[in-house]
Parts: structure tokens; sequence; C-alpha cells
């Protein structure tokens, strides 16, 4: 049976409702009207219009309340909102991700290879991460989008640094633009491996040159190297870069420049100035992506690996070393 993505609040999969577990003990749950109830302690937790809430408040720095709140209802647009608006509408946009749409499109396919019905897990799946929708349109998956907090496509609400599966529930997890807004990514990864089959799929962008992007929840950044230490116990099938160092780059000089305002609308006249004199130089990027020396100054990261009992060591990873410091050390 595999998962509506028109409706995104529709119920679970009963497939993988029998495989969701307590995050406080790891117990097995139990339907109890609005809630659900665990088996072995007396953690219950909320179920708010299909969207089941699985925070150990105990563990976790999220809050069920915060977390279970409704989408707040759309304030009347002012003419500061109108004006923002405008200017962004004809500002181009200089993020630009290299890889996203292509590495999913091969994940897809290695899936469908391996495993027709492959069920899915997406960390940070409140919105649509670049190239989700390739493993949305399969229709033999079945995909559970999860985030900390109720969102437009969100039907899961978990922590993950413990994900509320049980083990190898999973044939691949997504985890985009995540990994540097949790307190611990090592713990994170170690989840992501237990939820995985044996070698099941991971894929994630993490990363390395970006400014603060997440406010207190911003905690990492990471090396091509630091990256792919987080997944000493996958095999590597691809890695490399997904935004180049001109993203970095432009990134780093409409931060620089917002730096010196004070109030929203500096920044958004300096986030607008910023943007339309130097998203050209994300443009350069495609080219630049496949040298050694984009990988010290790469905005982000990607890695795809596979559910691995081997695990690299940190000699292995300093001789996997890709960029060109060492050249003029």
């Amino acid at each position: 049976m595999a998962m509506s993505i028109a409706h995104p609040h529709a119920d679970m999969p009963e497939s993988l409702a029998c495989s969701l577990r307590c995050p406080h003990c790891h117990a097995m749950l139990a339907r109890a009207g609005d809630r659900l109830a665990c088996r072995e302690c007396p953690a219950s937790y909320p179920v708010v219009h299909h969207v089941p809430i699985l925070i150990d408040e105990e563990k976790s720095v999220f809050r069920i309340e915060e977390c279970s709140a409704p989408e707040p209802a759309e304030k009347p647009r002012t003419w500061k909102d109108r004006a923002r608006s405008a200017v962004y509408s004809v500002v181009p946009n200089p993020a630009k991700n290299l890889r996203g749409a292509s590495n999913l499109e091969f994940l897809v396919q290695r899936l469908r290879e391996e495993t027709p019905a492959a069920r899915l897990l997406v960390l940070g799946g409140c919105t649509l991460g670049v190239g989700v929708d390739a493993v949305l349109r399969e229709p033999s998956f079945t995909v559970v989008e999860s985030d900390v907090m109720v969102g437009p496509r969100t039907n899961l609400v978990c922590d993950a640094h413990d994900i509320p599966f049980s083990d190898g529930t999973f044939d691949a997890v997504i985890v985009q633009g995540v990994l540097e807004l949790v307190v611990d990514p090592f713990r994170v990864v170690e989840e992501l491996h237990r939820v995985l089959r044996p070698g099941g799929f991971v894929y994630a962008e993490s990363p390395f040159m970006q400014p603060v992007h997440g406010g207190g929840h911003d905690f990492f950044r990471f090396t091509h190297r630091g990256h792919r230490r987080l997944f000493r116990h996958f095999d590597e099938v691809l890695s490399g870069i997904a935004c180049g160092p001109g993203m970095a780059l432009s990134s780093s000089y409409r931060y620089f420049l917002r730096s010196f305002v004070r109030t929203a609308l500096g920044r958004t006249v300096t986030d607008a100035m910023g943007k339309l004199t130097s998203f050209w130089l994300s443009r350069l990027d495609q080219n630049l992506a496949e040298n050694e020396g984009a990988y010290d100054a790469a905005s982000a990261f990607y890695f795809l690996g596979r559910s691995s009992a081997h695990t690299l060591t940190d000699r292995e990873l300093i001789e996997q070393y890709r960029g060109t410091w060492r050249l003029h050390a």
C-alpha cells in the first residue's frame, strides 16, 4: 500500500504503522483513542490530524506542545510584505543545488532494481526537498515524511536522535539539510543505520561553507571528510559537492552586507542587493564542482551510501582527501 502524496496528512500505511516504536524505551505502541500509548512504559503520545507526535520530552530539545501546534493562520499581508515579495520576485536566486535531483533519480533507479516495494523515510520532510519528487512519484514506494513540527507535508513528527521505528524498517533514508541542525549528528546517523535494513541506502546533503540559517538550532558544518566520517558505518556509493564555492562566496558576501544593518527592512534591502550583485557566482559552480580546489571551499556536500558492517578507519578517511590544501602546505 503506497502512501498518498497528494494528501500529506493521510494515515500512515499499516505496513509502517506496525513498526512504530516508543521513542523513550523502543517498545511497541498501541492506539488508544487519539493517542499512541507505549506497551511497556507510562509514555503516551498524541495523534494530531492523523500525524503521530512521537517526541520524548525527557531527551529532546523539542516539546510535544510546540511540535503539535497547528500551522498559524495566514496573517493579512502588509505593504512591507508585498514590497518584500515584489523585490524577491525579480531578484535572481543564487542558491543552486547541483546534484540533488540527479542523485535521487539514481537512488530511485537502484531501489527499483533491488527493492521494487521500497520503504523510505525522509527526515526534515516538512517541505519538499530538491529531487525528492522523484521518490514520491514512484507508485511502488512507501514513504514517510517526518519533521519536528507539523507542516505542509509532515505525516510523522519525531526527533531524529530517537527515530521511533523498529530496527531494519526502511530500505532508504533521505536527510537533506538536517544534520547541521541537530545537537548530536553522530547519534542521528547511528539511528539512521539502526532503522535501515542491512545494505539499505542513506542519502544526505549537509552544509560546509554556509552562514547560520537555523537560528538557535544551527550547530554544525562539515568538510567533505567530516561528512564522510559521520557515515563511517556505510559503504560509499557516491559523494561530492552538492552546492559549490560560488554559492558559498555569494552567501558569505550577502551575510557580510547584512551585518551592517539592524532592522528587518535593512536585511531585506541588503539581501536583495547582495543577490543582485552576486547571483552569477553560483552559475560558475557547474564547471567548478569537479575541481579539487572546490572541495576546500564548497557550500555543501552530498553522500550516498549503503549500510555496512565495515567501519571506515580514520586513516582510510584521511587518505581519501580530495582537496588541494596539501599541495600548498
